[in-house]
């Protein structure tokens, strides 16, 4: 078993959300441990690679926090001796993936900061643009960084205006106005939870309601794992302050400042990050899949006898592409629900697949069948000429790829994890270049212009299939650096 090594699992072809973000305050003094567990086990599928959970007692000492964070997934991570520990009824939790760079212990989050006014535990889920310059300008003045994520950045810049502030969220919104990029932030001070979202809403954050327990959460599929009433979303350039003594304070004073909607929330949240049971902004996740399904039929028809998605990602759109085409929608794949995002390589001088490992055909549901086959993306196409493979050993006549988002043209620098231009398949390719490569009989992918009407007119990001960003990127690709 020497030659057999735990790596990072690199062979699924996905585009990749970095993190998701849970907050809990209960009013009435009981322990929120439990409930961020669950809350975090909700948003697993934003991050896989480490979670963790800090909570303090607001009639406790002043300042003391109790914190745990483990590499893995929540349910390895914490057993319930972990979260007995964790006595406290203000907490926030997070689940984290890495677009690049370290995937360390210490870069897991929340992170807690002890300084002259208490303590801070912060969870974010974003990328920012300008972490190296403020990273640098911090290490000038002293700060000594113990990650290499961004998010620290952003807790030293809460911690330092907040010795200049009257109040904590007065200290997130002077930091708001220095950092630049996507971030939704559940900040826990002594006797405060507060939740804040970048001025364009890159990444989504809702409030949530229990009897006398509030919620921050990245999606609200969280909310409805607790029991919790969504209550709002989190508005773009919003801070919303949460305590006993005014309930849910609102400060819009950082949001864009113009007569005209440039909000650019990441399309991939409702293509590919949520899960479908959520409503992001008002819009259904679940709608919006299932009518990229719809539109895909309408412009890229063909004849076929089964239409089938690629789990899990591709079943919605699969299911509008169905209904909209009247052909019938099946199950192709088994999906093997227990391979993680790390597992042990099969050896090369076997046979198995790693593509195959996590998903395997069903030969009697494809033998001798035209089938559509619907993904949400093709990013390197590392994945996709392997899944075809699959269906044609399987005995499909024909295999038809069609594709719930646009062609990546451009990488994304606002935390998620599209590559280098030279690295994305369909960069100086045609649609029939990438279909070849793929072995696919034909190929199509969502209109550019369909991505409006799948979220209802809602302003989004589509920089990475335009290039047209919605501020300038860095002159330098700094991903790999400062992570998430």
């Amino acid at each position: 078993m020497t030659d057999q090594i735990f790596i990072q699992e690199e062979i699924e072809d996905k585009c990749r959300e970095e993190c998701g973000v849970f907050g809990a305050y209960d009013f009435d003094g009981a322990d929120v441990s439990s409930s961020i567990y669950y809350g975090l086990l909700a948003l697993q599928h934003r991050g896989q690679e480490s979670c963790g959970i800090a909570v303090s007692d607001t009639m406790g000492p002043k300042g003391r926090v109790l914190s745990s964070k483990d590499m893995g997934l929540v349910n390895e991570a914490f057993t319930p001796e972990h979260l007995e520990k964790l006595k406290g009824d203000i907490g926030v939790g997070h689940v984290r993936y890495s677009t690049a760079g370290s995937s360390t212990r210490e870069n897991a989050q929340p992170l807690v900061l002890n300084y002259v006014k208490g303590t801070l535990g912060l969870a974010h889920n974003g990328n920012l643009i300008n972490a190296p310059e403020l990273r640098e300008e911090l290490a000038y003045s002293g700060a000594i960084f113990q990650t290499t994520i961004d998010s620290e950045v952003i807790a030293y810049y809460i911690a330092r205006e907040r010795l200049v502030s009257k109040t904590v969220e007065e200290a997130v919104g002077r930091a708001m106005e220095k950092i630049k990029g996507a971030y939704s932030l559940v900040v826990m001070s002594p006797r405060k939870l507060i939740g804040a979202r970048d001025p364009f809403g890159f990444r989504p954050l809702c409030i949530g309601q229990r009897d006398n327990t509030f919620f921050l959460a990245s999606e609200s599929c969280a909310l409805d794992t607790i029991g919790a009433r969504f209550v709002r979303d989190v508005k773009p350039g919003e801070i919303v302050t949460i305590s006993p003594e005014k309930g849910i304070q609102s400060d819009m004073s950082h949001a864009l400042k113009s007569d005209i909607d440039k909000s650019a929330r990441c399309v991939f949240e409702y293509i590919y990050f949520s899960r479908p049971d959520s409503y992001i902004d008002g819009v259904s996740v679940y709608n919006s899949r299932i009518m990229a399904g719809k539109f895909l039929a309408m412009d890229s028809p063909v004849d076929a006898d089964l239409v089938v998605g690629v789990p899990e990602s591709g079943n919605c759109a699969a299911l509008g592409y169905s209904l909209q085409s009247g052909i019938p929608y099946g199950m192709a794949f088994v999906k093997n629900s227990y391979i993680g995002r790390t597992f042990i390589k099969p050896k090369q001088k076997n046979r198995e697949s790693s593509v195959q490992v996590k998903l395997n055909p069903i030969r009697e549901a494809v033998a001798g069948k035209r089938i559509i086959m619907i993904d949400d993306s093709i990013v390197r196409g590392t994945t996709s000429d392997r899944i075809v493979k699959m269906l044609r050993d399987a005995g499909a006549k024909e295999v038809h790829m069609r594709v719930s988002s646009p062609p990546f043209l451009w990488p994304c620098y606002f935390g998620t994890d599209v590559p280098a231009r030279e690295q994305l398949i369909a960069y100086n390719r045609s649609v029939d270049e990438i279909c070849k490569m793929i072995g696919a009989d034909s190929l199509g992918y969502l209109k550019m212009e369909r991505l409006d009407e799948i979220v209802e007119g809602l302003g989004i990001c589509k920089g990475c299939f335009s290039g047209n960003y919605p501020m300038n990127p860095p002159t330098e690709d700094i991903r790999g650096e400062f992570d998430k």
